[in-house]
């Protein structure tokens, strides 16, 4: 225990006895060896170059898609009502083909048939031309009878959406496009895990 003059003088005159404080200075971190900056300004550098170019794809992706959603009501398609379901008593399909390239014209027959798209539930088959303008007629399964003819205008936007404009390429520009989204969620990951590694 202190002396009661000495605990008295302390507690008198606390400015006799100034306490002395020391800032803490901060330890300045050491910077990634050159190596590991090298890398992240590529990871930079690539999130950004592939991320313009996957953003442009993305947004012909998006368009076309919305633009496919609503085909019916943009008139892009000849559309026919239904005239019954099932595919009993349904024609031949050479039949149904030799209705629609009459219903269709000479320059659409002389095309070919590029697909036909059949629907039981409606009772009809859509055949679809190969010629410019692609042209469709729908045919009655059981009577073959032509229910509407017309032109295709959303083909281009199928296949600009679906990457068939391209042709036996476009395989190659879908694993294009799959590698650059792995190199974005790389880097991008790499980039918020390490936010200072550029410094």
């Amino acid at each position: 225990m202190y002396p009661a003059g000495l605990l008295r003088t302390a507690t008198k005159h606390p400015e006799r006895h100034p306490r002395t404080t020391h800032p803490v200075k901060d330890v300045p971190l050491s910077a990634p060896p050159p190596i590991i900056r090298s890398l992240a300004r590529w990871m930079f550098h690539t999130h950004v170059w592939i991320g313009v170019l996957a953003t442009a794809l993305l947004v012909v992706v998006s368009v076309t898609g919305i633009m496919l959603n609503h085909k019916d009501a943009l008139g892009f398609m000849p559309d026919a009502e239904a005239v019954g379901p099932g595919l009993e008593g349904s024609l031949p399909l050479a039949d149904l083909v030799r209705a629609a390239e009459s219903a269709a014209g000479n320059a659409a027959a002389a095309s070919g048939v590029d697909r036909m798209d059949v629907r039981p539930d409606d009772g009809y088959v859509k055949v679809r031309f190969a010629d410019r303008v692609v042209t469709e007629v729908t045919v009655a399964l059981r009577s073959g009878e032509v229910l509407q003819v017309g032109e295709r205008n959303d083909v281009f936007i199928e296949k600009l959406h679906s990457g068939e404009i391209f042709g036996d390429n476009w395989i190659l520009l879908s694993d294009a496009l799959a590698i650059g989204l792995l190199l974005l969620l790389v880097s991008g990951t790499w980039m918020w895990l390490y936010p200072k590694a550029r410094m």
